[in-house]
């Protein structure tokens, strides 16, 4: 079974790119561009599941034309549309490469000021020039490389200068 530690987000499916079975996918992370993968990892009905592919290409930067296997026909690949796609961290972790902020989805946040953690990074809100990261109490922690100390990939945790007195608002 793949646990939602195993993998990170990196799109969307979009919808049938004409008949035979090829499907649009929203890339949200360069990913493709320094690892090659037999396969993706979508969320059907709340489950993560393997998808192989037969081939991909790229329509654009951020859209890829995908053909997974025993998915011939427009009708059997609509049932994906709107999956969230997922890339599995351990073929990203085989290529030495600076980690993405999507990678950093699930990896604990310490402050670097105090040695105390803040807690677990749901999510990257990446949509302004400002950074954040969305943590699992709600709180939202900016995340520009200059604040960002330390990333261990083995512990899976991100050491960052957080502004002296953000923490204490949550208090």
């Amino acid at each position: 079974m793949i646990k939602d530690s195993d993998v990170y987000r990196i799109g969307r499916v979009g919808k049938p790119h004409g008949v035979k079975g090829e499907v649009q996918v929203q890339i949200d992370d360069d990913v493709f561009d320094r690892v090659g993968a037999d396969y993706l990892v979508l969320r059907v009905d709340g489950i993560l599941v393997p998808f192989f592919m037969e081939e991909y290409r790229f329509k654009s930067d951020e859209i890829a034309l995908v053909t997974f296997c025993d998915m011939d026909s427009s009708e059997k690949v609509r049932e994906l549309t709107g999956c969230e796609v997922f890339f599995p961290r351990s073929l990203a972790d085989e290529v030495e490469h600076d980690l993405t902020y999507a990678e950093l989805v699930g990896y604990s946040l310490v402050d670097a000021n105090t040695g105390r953690r803040v807690g677990t990074i749901e999510s990257v809100d990446d949509a302004t020039e400002n950074i954040l990261f969305e943590m699992d109490n709600g709180s939202l922690i900016p995340a520009p490389e200059e604040l960002i100390t330390d990333v261990d990939t083995e512990s899976r945790t991100v050491t960052v200068a957080v502004p002296e007195g953000l923490l204490d608002m949550d208090e």
